[in-house]
């Protein structure tokens, strides 16, 4: 992952994520970078960071924007934190054209 917050790799697409929960509404927000300079796609969302709401909620989210199913979309880091790295499972190529389009 060079400029951008996703990158192809086997089987899908790696995708870092900057989550706020308790937002006022759903929305991916564009693409940032962090302090450290690694890229980040700002997704707010309106649930909590509750008992793993807020996660459950960014599958869901992040499903019905991407055209995937919730089984094809893990958490591979970042569990309890803001900053989470995810692996999509799919056709590389398509993904990163929708993501692209998140990104704005």
């Amino acid at each position: 992952m060079s400029g951008e917050p996703y990158g192809v790799i086997p089987g899908g697409v790696r995708l870092a994520v900057r989550l706020s929960p308790r937002g006022s509404r759903d929305a991916a927000e564009g693409c940032g970078m962090g302090v450290d300079g690694k890229p980040f796609l700002r997704i707010r969302l309106a649930a909590p960071p509750v008992d793993g709401a807020a996660n459950m909620a960014l599958i869901a989210f992040l499903a019905e924007r991407l055209d995937l199913r919730k089984a094809d979309i893990s958490i591979r880091s970042g569990q309890t934190a803001r900053l989470k790295v995810l692996h999509l499972s799919g056709d590389g190529a398509a993904l990163m054209a929708k993501l692209a389009a998140l990104c704005g």
